[in-house]
């Protein structure tokens, strides 16, 4: 969603980050939520054979630890990664990512 606000605060940056849906609180918690998600799925179709449709009740838990489908938590893990490194800048209708300051 662009904006065109020029006067953004650090603060203001800061609480946009926090807002975002895919984003984790730290790496850690993003690769062991990606660990958990990728698990279930597979293991939803890899023990079919063995323990029949019942282990499709897995896909849901797999969905949402991945907040939706892999590509979701392949961009929130981008967010979570970056958080805090960049930030973007608006003047005269063009935005650009810069380094953000600290």
């Amino acid at each position: 969603m662009p904006t065109t606000d020029t006067a953004a605060s650090p603060a203001s940056a800061s609480a946009s980050a926090s807002a975002s849906g895919f984003a984790s609180a730290s790496v850690p918690r993003h690769l062991a939520r990606g660990a958990v998600g990728f698990g279930a799925l597979i293991a939803a179709f890899a023990l079919i054979p063995v323990f029949g449709p019942a282990t499709l009740l897995l896909a849901p838990v797999g969905v949402v630890a991945l907040r939706g489908c892999p590509m979701c938590w392949a961009i929130g893990l981008a967010e979570t990664v970056s958080r805090g490194r960049l930030r973007r800048e608006c003047k005269n209708g063009s935005c650009e990512l810069k380094p953000a300051s600290r």
